[in-house]
């Protein structure tokens, strides 16, 4: 089956619109936490979870009509990876927000695009060029600068989440690119939902203020309900490698967030740190995407006429 080209180039270009709504509504994760008065992680991921699972359920039986089962009968091994993926990553989101600066943790996720490539060389077989590997050496001495920054254990144990729930983003990127299910939406609601008698078990006291409760509810709905759900369907149209670059509006905006509104200022080592790590990132994708655009263009090029079709020389009229 043949898709028009013209199709793909207005899917690819809704796809772009919504990831970068997906990493605006995400960037509100870090000013919302730091607004919390008591609560404590568990209780937030529990309260949290139950709302952005009630949401994603919700716009799929509105999606389908009320024949919500066959949806998630057909997720697939790769609609269960990204649910185990989101399970782990949401998890480590808030508690790495919430040991660490926000400037800090969403620098060091905008790092995700470079961790991707590798990741694709590495399970995918795909060929990594060299300016990737001097994309991935740059993010890797942004990094070693924040981590050396702000050396206390708290710091360190946010830093080191914020790394570690890379991974299992980008599982769930790759997870969504090779799935042949049409809609893996029904997938986040699950790993949504998988936190949520996990949570219940660890927290033990669940029993929190309304103000907090409130909090809650808006991260499950308006900022980690609605950010991953525009992901998941956005990250259908642009290739895995792009997914990460045009949600950078996340990392760009959380640390503006929280430096406006509750004057956290990040330092100069986050600042250098990030600059690096953006840069490599966003040179790395630059040249990825001219890369694509030129490949595109020279397979369009070289397409056949369709049958019937000519093409008229000035002098022929």
């Amino acid at each position: 089956m043949t898709i028009d080209p013209d199709l793909r180039h207005s899917r690819y270009a809704l796809g772009v619109g919504l990831l970068l709504m997906a990493g605006v509504c995400l960037s509100f994760g870090g000013l919302i936490l730091r607004h919390v008065d008591a609560a404590n992680g568990w209780q937030i991921l529990f309260y949290r979870s139950i709302a952005a699972a009630i949401a994603l359920f919700g716009f799929v039986v509105v999606r389908y009509r009320g024949r919500f089962v066959k949806p998630f009968a057909n997720i697939g091994r790769d609609g269960l990876v990204v649910a185990i993926s989101l399970f782990v990553g949401a998890q480590g989101y808030v508690f790495a927000l919430q040991h660490a600066p926000v400037a800090d943790v969403m620098f060091i996720l905008a790092a995700s695009p470079v961790l991707m490539a590798f990741a694709g060389w590495v399970f995918l077989r795909e060929r990594v060029p060299a300016s990737t590997w001097l994309a991935i050496g740059a993010g890797l001495v942004g990094m070693v600068v924040m981590f050396g920054q702000q050396a206390t254990s708290g710091a360190l144990l946010g830093k080191a989440l914020a790394f570690v729930i890379m991974v299992p983003f980008v599982f769930m990127v790759i997870a969504l690119r090779r799935s042949k299910a049409k809609d893996l939406v029904p997938a986040t609601c699950l790993g949504t939902a998988a936190v949520i008698p996990f949570t219940a078990l660890v927290a033990g006291d669940l029993s929190i203020s309304m103000h907090d409760l409130g909090l809650a509810v808006l991260l499950g709905t308006a900022q980690f309900g609605a950010g991953f759900l525009l992901m998941t369907l956005g990250s259908r149209y642009v290739p895995a490698a792009q997914v990460s670059l045009f949600m950078l509006t996340e990392p760009i905006l959380a640390p503006v967030w929280v430096w406006v509104f509750v004057s956290e200022e990040p330092s100069i080592a986050t600042l250098l740190g990030g600059a690096l790590i953006l840069g490599a990132v966003v040179t790395q994708s630059v040249i990825g995407i001219q890369r694509e655009m030129a490949l595109r263009f020279r397979a369009r090029a070289a397409r056949p006429s369709a049958p019937g079709s000519s093409v008229q020389s000035p002098a022929s009229d």
